[in-house]
């Protein structure tokens, strides 16, 4: 994607929490968007963003000068209306009302909430496999008002599923359909959000429950891994068995998860083949070339205690996946271990891709 002279203006709604200081981190110097609006609680309104976010700011980068004196506004969609594109890092409470509030006065809003990622309307997008899933927002403007011709609600996903996606969806493409999937994941603390899980209850310790991650995991893949019909009007949920088992780990960023799987095909594919496969696969948004695409959707590891949350997470600013310990499974077929940066591939890299992927598909025109 060229840079434009002619940037979009963009706002970001729970700019003041974790999700949303990078969403003003991967937006302050991006060649297609300008930060225009930003948008939090009633208790940060009227401030400058710089006094908003005074002993919140967890970045260690700083806060960018040009967005420091911003005036925060409430989240009211008459306050973006000047923005062609609105990123919602707000929690699920408010985001249930806001964005479909957006959505209705013709604001094109990519959130990192979770409450319409099932919606049969919305497209459930992770940037680096299914943005072919855009296509679906014609229908979702159709269905919802005659006036609605700008407007409309693209979700990214959970973090953790986020980072098991591109893998299964490469093998998937190399080998047809998938039959069994377990996934045990070991998610980073900075995935329970700001102020999260006390330090007396993470330190030297692993909890092995995150309410209704499993659900998530479960549910989303099948969608994101699917189809959409020939009118593009629903989705045809991909046929396969997911099973999820969630743990937090005392690790600061970057969720690692376990995967073992199983081929319908038989013979299922030879360690080689896989490994083959997902160095190969490419996506959508490297083609189109979008500024936040990584040059390498998933790198493989050959090293064999790799990835680490240390040593990896920051490979390509996070903004694809690392596999390694390739192998076969005496149960199923073939298991590997997965590393994503979850606040960054896995949160507000997705959505900003996803914008990009749409603006260069021309839905943000």
């Amino acid at each position: 994607m060229a840079p434009s002279t002619n940037k979009l203006n963009v706002g970001i709604l729970g700019a003041t929490g974790t999700v949303g200081q990078r969403f003003i981190l991967l937006l302050a110097e991006h060649p297609n968007f300008t930060i225009h609006t930003l948008g939090a609680s009633s208790s940060s309104t009227g401030k400058t963003y710089k006094e908003a976010v005074l002993g919140r700011w967890k970045q260690s980068r700083a806060v960018p000068a040009h967005v420091a004196d911003q005036e925060m506004k409430e989240c009211v969609a008459k306050n973006f209306a000047q923005c062609d594109v609105v990123f919602s890092g707000l929690d699920s409470g408010p985001a249930s009302t806001v964005e479909p509030e957006f959505r209705s006065a013709n604001l094109r809003v990519f959130s990192n909430a979770r409450n319409y990622r099932m919606d049969p309307l919305c497209p459930l997008v992770v940037p680096l496999v299914n943005t072919s899933h855009l296509d679906l927002i014609p229908h979702q403007r159709a269905s919802l008002s005659p006036q609605l011709n700008q407007g409309f609600i693209v979700c990214n996903a959970n973090c953790s599923t986020t980072g098991i996606m591109p893998p299964l969806k490469a093998l998937m493409d190399a080998f047809g359909p998938l039959d069994k999937v377990l996934v045990s994941t070991l998610q980073a603390i900075s995935g329970a959000g700001y102020p999260g899980l006390s330090a007396f209850d993470v330190h030297d310790n692993v909890v092995p429950y995150i309410g209704s991650e499993e659900e998530k995991i479960e549910s989303e893949s099948k969608k994101i891994l699917g189809s959409i019909n020939g009118p593009k009007t629903a989705f045809d949920e991909a046929q396969c068995t997911i099973s999820a088992a969630c743990n937090r780990v005392p690790v600061l960023d970057g969720h690692m998860e376990c995967v073992s799987l199983s081929f319908q095909r038989r013979p299922p594919p030879s360690v080689e083949d896989v490994k083959r496969a997902l160095h190969d696969f490419r996506c959508e948004a490297q083609e189109l070339g979008c500024h936040s695409a990584p040059a390498q959707a998933i790198t493989v590891h050959e090293e064999v205690d790799r990835p680490q949350p240390r040593l990896d997470r920051d490979h390509q600013n996070g903004s694809g996946v690392n596999v390694g310990r390739v192998r076969p499974c005496p149960v199923l077929d073939i298991k590997f271990v997965v590393l994503s940066n979850n606040v960054m591939i896995g949160a507000a890299t997705s959505s900003v891709m996803n914008a990009e992927v749409a603006l260069a598909k021309g839905y943000l025109s």
